[in-house]
């Protein structure tokens, strides 16, 4: 068994121009083939107290003679919800419906049966998730695309922001955002940039602001668009971002519109408070290299910017638990220069005690409050990194999970980031939210200390602890969350309901809340007569916004509940969320929406599901270990073992795996290129013998011939020699040797007894390796495993077995649900418009350490790779070698 360890993200030509995060806006493109002219992309953007409504519309038209292929995408926020897409194709619309997620699966398999698909999927980024959606044009037709999403705007650093990731690949005829803001507390700042914004297009973004009312228009013609004056590529490629505040006369804000009210709380000028911080740092085997670097690097950071009257400490757990004070200390100068010297000398050793790291950390906080050591008035957090799963001390999550809960008891909020894709997120989570903090995905890319530093500066303000929002219970009925244990300056707090009667225009509430020098009390009123008065430009408003924004909040709200629930609560939280998301028509967790295109297109139909955080919790990363890299060539396929197929999927930071169960004795074509000439084909053997109690054999590859027709160029692999025919010149060597050769067109380096590297004309390499078995086995031979490296050196057309996997491939795992192991659970994969069931596994990457191997995690598929394959697996047999 070999693994290719998966690269960071270098994504595909569909996928590419997905890249980056997304807080608001989304990023859209239209990919097209030859023939399609896009000539409109537009994004018309109402932001209403907050509250957004985005309408996403691209136009195209197939000017060939033949039809053609049109993939919408878009990039959505992880927290928004779709409300609608629809396609309309010459003047007939088709719409797409929003049902309970088994319902919508149901339909959607029914028009899969009837013909080939094109689906709408989603799958999970950093901050976004992508909708994709492909439909077939005739000849001289027209398609628009509209998609229109909701979300509320939250408020970070004291400002609202809107980030777009721009990208149409193209030259556009007619290409706008289009940005209205209307906020009835006024607006205090607008502003708005762009990566790729040079001097002539920095006075296309037009922007505008005057009390209450905001807008910011950017429509370059084609000439702006242009990299230069006769070129056809586009400048439009990179970021733009829309950041705004409103005015904060008073420390709050309340609107009532048709019997439900939103109240925004957000005080200024306030003290901050103390705060008492304790980081509870995993340095177990698996944090070694860059990840324990960057957390180093992101501590040294965070340590410039504790306050002297901050109290803090590290613990740090492995096998063990170690702290560098035996209590909270303050943050003296004297004691952050001591901090420093602890953290640049943190390092890696043993397993992960994250029971015991935890437990010290909310012990040391209690010894602290009942000794005094920290200030009354001060607020307390927990923060939580590791990259991997417990397994020394208590390592069962439920149980850690309740120890954990009954240790707080509420006084600490804690926050939990989980490095990587080792985490069990899913528990993270949970025991986050069950203790009033929320858990947060580091990724590990180049800027993971940043991403942890950009953490803590969200929670390193607090202003007031033990915040609450009193109503009058008898008038109010499904209030939102309405107690918080912090509130962090630049942030804001948000409360929405409705009244039981629904004819009620008045309320009052009453805010408590505990300071730095004391407490906060106070009493807003509003009518709905008020709000209606800063309402006035009612173009601004689209409707029942405030009825909706009380539906975001209050699904988002229960989502979260629901994560950590169990047994009835869990199934009353399911119901509510499900009645809410078909009544609102929301794309949540619990519904999908289906979209039936017209018979005349090839009976396609898609299906839209909302993704969650964890449900790639089995999407672990793959450069955790400390002796391999972080980068790797674009992509990667490989073979060994039994044998055993194993795809990267860079921009998933994941694999799929699967087998080839054919006799000894057959071959079969891995790679084959006629552009470069470079043929890879293997020989399986088997075996010594049967195995008595299956009667079937074990096979292996025992032989390949790699061969580069173009420069006449033949080299055969066995296990017991390496033979090079350059014409009619042959020239052998053994595993024994240690040999560089170079040659015309020809590099090949033999490392004695391990592996040997091959490359042919400038192209792809390979390296190979040689797996030796105990001469007396009863059973197994030596045989050979198989990696490329540089595929993108091998042409288009390049096919086979592994080659047609050098091409971009995306997939979507859904339903994740346990399988016949226990250890290795069962999903549908959704890959090339079918969808198949897959399991689970783990295979192992020879390449660094060819006896033990690397454990690497793929979700393999079953039947010989069907489904996944270009055809069936005998497609692939060839007569010989070369």
């Amino acid at each position: 068994i070999e693994k290719a360890n998966l690269p960071n993200p270098v994504l595909s030509p569909l996928s590419r121009s997905l890249s980056g995060t997304c807080s608001f806006f989304s990023f859209f493109n239209l990919q097209v083939v030859n023939g399609i002219e896009i000539y409109s992309m537009k994004i018309d953007s109402k932001v209403t107290s907050r509250f957004a409504r985005n309408v996403i519309t691209s136009r195209a038209v197939n000017r060939g003679n033949v039809h053609k292929e049109v993939f919408f995408d878009v990039e959505l926020p992880k927290t928004a919800f779709i409300t609608n897409f629809s396609m309309t194709i010459d003047g007939v619309t088709y719409p797409g419906n929003i049902k309970e997620k088994e319902a919508a699966k149901q339909e959607y398999e029914k028009a899969v049966s009837k013909g080939q698909t094109a689906g709408l999927v989603k799958a999970s980024g950093r901050k976004t998730e992508k909708f994709t959606v492909s439909v077939n044009i005739a000849a001289a037709s027209k398609v628009t695309f509209e998609l229109t999403y909701e979300e509320l705007l939250k408020r970070q650093f004291g400002k609202y922001e809107m980030f777009i990731k721009v990208k149409p690949k193209q030259l556009v005829k007619d290409f706008e955002i289009d940005v209205s803001i209307f906020e009835p507390q006024g607006i205090t700042e607008l502003e708005a940039e762009g990566t790729f914004i040079t001097n002539d297009l920095q006075n296309v973004i037009k922007k505008t602001f005057s009390d209450k009312k905001g807008h910011i228009s950017f429509k370059p013609t084609l000439d702006q668009q242009r990299t230069c004056a006769n070129c056809s590529q586009s400048l439009l490629d990179g970021d733009f971002t829309v950041k705004y505040d409103v005015k904060r006369t008073t420390p709050d804000n309340l609107q009532i519109v048709n019997g439900y009210f939103v109240h925004f709380f957000a005080p200024t000028n306030l003290p901050q408070l103390p705060k008492n911080i304790i980081f509870v740092i995993d340095i177990s085997g698996s944090m070694s290299g860059r990840e324990i670097e960057q957390t180093r690097e992101a501590l040294l950071k965070i340590l410039d910017d504790i306050r002297d009257d901050d109290f803090l400490n590290f613990i740090l757990f492995g096998s063990d638990v170690h702290t560098w004070k035996e209590k909270l200390i303050r943050a003296t100068p004297e004691n952050l220069d001591e901090a420093r010297k602890f953290v640049r000398g943190i390092d890696t050793e043993g397993m992960t005690n994250l029971y015991g790291g935890i437990m010290k950390g909310i012990e040391m906080l209690n010894a602290a409050h009942e000794e005094n050591v920290v200030p009354k008035r001060s607020a307390s957090i927990i923060i939580m990194l590791t990259d991997g799963q417990p397994n020394v001390g208590i390592s069962d999550t439920q149980d850690i999970r309740a120890h954990v809960k009954k240790a707080t008891e509420g006084k600490y909020p804690l926050y939990n980031l989980g490095f990587g894709y080792g985490v069990d997120y899913g528990f993270l989570e949970k025991m986050a939210l069950e203790n009033k903090g929320l858990a947060r995905r580091i990724y590990p890319d180049s800027d993971s200390a940043l991403q942890l530093q950009g953490f803590y500066d969200e929670v390193s303000n607090p202003m007031l602890m033990d915040v609450e929002l009193h109503y009058p219970e008898n008038e109010i009925a499904g209030l939102t969350k309405n107690s918080f244990k912090h509130f962090y300056d630049g942030s804001e707090i948000v409360v929405a309901g409705r009244f039981v009667d629904i004819n009620q225009n008045s309320l009052t509430v009453d805010v408590k809340g505990e300071g730095a020098n004391d407490a906060l009390s106070f009493t807003t009123q509003q009518d709905a007569e008020q709000t209606a008065k800063a309402f006035q430009e009612q173009e601004y408003i689209f409707g029942d916004y405030i009825e909706r924004l009380w539906a975001y909040l209050t699904i988002e709200q229960l989502l979260e509940k629901r994560t950590a629930a169990t047994g009835e609560e869990k199934e009353n939280l399911t119901a509510e969320v499900l009645d809410l998301s078909l009544k609102y028509k929301f794309v949540t967790p619990l519904t999908s929406m289906v979209v039936t295109k017209p018979e005349d297109y090839d009976n396609q139909a898609g299906i839209a599901d909302k993704m969650t955080e964890g449900i790639d919790i089995f999407s672990f990363a793959l450069s955790k270990k400390p002796n391999v890299p972080l980068m790797y060539p674009k992509r990667k396929a490989l073979f060994d073992g039994d044998p055993h197929f194993i795809i990267s999927v860079p921009q998933k930071e994941d694999a799929i795996c699967f087998n080839i169960n054919e006799k000894p004795g057959d071959v079969l074509s891995l790679i084959n290129d006629p552009v470069t000439g470079i043929t890879v084909n293997g020989e399986l053997i088997g075996d010594k013998r049967a195995n008595s109690d299956t009667k079937t054999q074990n096979t292996y590859f025992g032989k390949l011939g790699i061969a580069n027709k173009h420069l006449n160029l033949k080299v055969t692999v066995t296990s017991e020699k390496i033979t090079i025919q350059n014409g009619n010149e042959k020239t052998a060597f053994t595993w024994l040797d240690s040999v560089t050769l170079q040659q015309e067109g020809l590099t090949l380096i033999i490392n004695r007894e391990k592996n040997l590297v091959l490359s042919m004309g400038g192209g792809a390499s390979f390296v190979i390796v040689l797996h030796q078995v105990w001469k007396k086995h009863p059973l197994q031979q030596d045989f050979l495993g198989l990696y490329t490296l540089k595929s993108h050196k091998l042409s288009e057309q390049t096919h086979g077995l592994l080659g047609q996997f050098f091409h971009p491939i995306d997939f979507t795992i859904l339903e994740i649900h346990p399988g016949s192991d226990p250890k290795k659970p069962d999903a549908t994969m959704i890959i090339k418009n079918k969808e198949l069931t897959v399991t689970r596994g783990w295979q192992k990457d020879y390449r660094k350490d060819p006896k033990h191997g690397v454990d690497i995690p793929c979700w393999f598929v079953h039947n010989n790779g069907a489904g996944l394959i270009d055809g069936v697996h005998t497609d692939y047999i060839v007569s010989s070698l070369f």
